[in-house]
């Protein structure tokens, strides 16, 4: 006898991110969990077959006191590329 069995992830959202989630897999026409599973398994994926490098800082930690709203698009560029 095989035993079909599942196991949960539970999170919290915001009502907000939660809506919005919801508004997608609508958009979709699947439901929330089948909207969610897949975007996590795609993000997995990409992860597991890119890993970040070992101390590379994050785009917001590269940008944070640096970006103002007058750059231009060159300038958001190099510092998106760390220079």
């Amino acid at each position: 006898m095989t035993t079909n069995t599942a196991a949960r992830l539970d999170l919290r959202l915001n009502p907000a991110d939660k809506d919005r989630i919801a508004r997608a897999a609508a958009l979709r026409g699947v439901p929330v969990s089948a909207f969610v599973r897949d975007a996590v398994l795609r993000e997995a994926a990409a992860t597991i077959a890119h890993p970040p490098r070992r101390g590379a800082r994050s785009l917001a930690e590269r940008l944070r006191g640096r970006a103002t709203v007058r750059m231009s698009t060159d300038e958001i560029m190099q510092l998106t590329r760390g220079k």
